[in-house]
Order: structure tokens, then sequence, then C-alpha cells
């Protein structure tokens, strides 16, 4: 594992001179939010050393360096998912690729089904916690001591600080926002009403098959984590017709303006702290 990390941040270096302490990974339907990084350079996955290919419309597979209002950052323009087929240790290599470059903060953003009743589509939630519903865990196996403790408490996942820097920025820009707790699920297979029942009773507001695999390993690497869920569809009460990948695309670009207002304001006030 270390070699194949090593491998991934030669190739990176070699690539850019860019040496950000922040990350942002941009989920489905959110990958022109790229729109606002002034791209030095795009870097497709599939290039990279141990990085795997993103299989899913809507995920460019792009690794992106350059800057987001002055401030250096590298960004994930789609991600990689359990349902892909790939293991967890695969879908997190480009945290751990991330670490050793150097990040710090990981901002990670997602596409999600509604289970609070109180959401709409084109909602932007803050990720205050996360139930972990995925049948595999990335740091089972034996634990690499250079990369994190075998044993990794999650009790502040989410940086307590950071969702307070979002919610003074979304005020004061009047931008709606919500806060609450984030359920990951392996996909591909939207959730059946039960399941969405299901899932607000444990305490969950809202569902998706990404980010809780991501932010246990950046949390492992001992990076501070931040995120946000744009609320896509009604889990809740799901219509008849059913859900689409293309009606969830199109949901999430409600969200655009204020997710990038966020991220960009959070990004200028954070990065002198790192």
């Amino acid at each position: 594992m270390l070699t194949k990390i090593d491998a991934a941040c030669e190739f990176l270096r070699g690539k850019t001179s860019i040496r950000p302490k922040i990350a942002i990974i941009l989920g489905t339907g959110l990958g022109s939010f790229a729109n606002n990084i002034d791209i030095t350079e795009t870097i497709s996955y599939s290039e990279i050393p141990g990085f795997k290919t993103s299989t899913v419309n809507g995920h460019s597979g792009n690794l992106l360096f350059g800057h987001l209002s002055g401030v250096p950052v590298m960004a994930m323009q789609g991600r990689l998912h359990f349902y892909e087929g790939y293991s967890m240790q695969e879908i997190t290599f480009p945290e751990r690729v991330m670490s050793r470059l150097g990040v710090n903060l990981l901002m990670v953003s997602n596409a999600a089904g509604a289970l609070n009743p109180e959401y709409v589509p084109g909602d932007i939630m803050l990720i205050a916690d996360h139930i972990n519903m995925f049948p595999e865990n990335p740091l089972r196996g034996k634990n690499i001591d250079e990369l994190g403790p075998r044993f990794l408490d999650m009790g502040d996942a989410y940086d307590s600080a950071l969702i307070n820097m979002a919610e003074k920025i979304a005020d004061s820009h009047h931008i709606k926002y919500q806060k609450g707790v984030y359920i990951g699920t392996p996909g591909p297979t939207y959730e059946t009403r039960a399941e969405y029942r299901h899932f607000r009773i444990i305490g969950g507001d809202s569902v998706g098959m990404s980010t809780v695999p991501e932010v246990i390993v950046a949390r492992h690497c001992g990076m501070k984590c931040f995120g946000v869920s744009v609320i896509a569809n009604f889990g809740y009460d799901a219509p008849s017709n059913g859900i689409s990948h293309e009606d969830v695309q199109k949901n999430t670009e409600i969200a655009q303006k204020g997710l990038a207002v966020i991220f960009e304001e959070m990004v200028k006030s954070v990065n002198p702290l790192l």
C-alpha cells in the first residue's frame, strides 16, 4: 500500500507545482463546481498509478489542481463507489494520496435523498454526523501504522468548528441550509419505502451511496473533514414513477450557486489556519 501511495504521489508531483492543503470531492451532478476553480492541471484518474476509473454518468473522473479564491486546492471531479465493484481500499486510495501530498482538510459533497420530511430537492444539508450502513469498513485488515491508528475515534468525524463556520457563511449570504445526519449505503439500488422509513427511525436525515468510507479514511490519516449533502430527491415519500439518476443530477444543479459560495468562503477563511 505504501509503495502504491508513494508511486501516485511521485507521479502527481511531477505533473503539477500546486501543493494544496485542501482537497474537495465533487459528487453526482456537482462536477460543474470545477468551473469556480482556476485550474492549472487536469489529470485523468486513468493516468494516475493506483487510481481506478469512475464508471458513473456525472462523474468525469479527473483530478484537478488549481486555485479556488486564490487558495491552492486539489479536487476530485467525480468519485469512486463501492457499488462499482471496487474494494473499500480502492475507493479510498485517493484520500491516502491526498494525505501523503500534504492535504489536511477534506471537503466532500454528495447528492442524497431526503429522509427528513422538512427537506426538499435543492436543499443544502451540512453533514453533522453519519451512520455507516456499508457492509465493510475501509480500515478492516492489517493496520499500517504509518497511515493511522489501529482503532480510530470517529466522535468528531465532521469538524464542529468547520460546521459553525459554514453556518455563519450561509447566514451572512442568506443561503438556505439544513444540518443533519447522513446515512451511507452500498447502493446501487435506491431504497425501498420501508428502508427509507427505517433509516429515518434510526436517526438519518439524508441517505446516499458514498462519503462515509472517504471520511473514515481521511480521519484515519489525520485530516479534518467537512461534508455537504445536496438533497436530490424525496426519499421519504418517493413518487410512484420512481427516482432516476437523471433527476438526481438535475436537482443538484439548484444548489450549485449556494454551495459554491459556502465552499469558496470557507477555503479563504480556513486556509491561513492550516
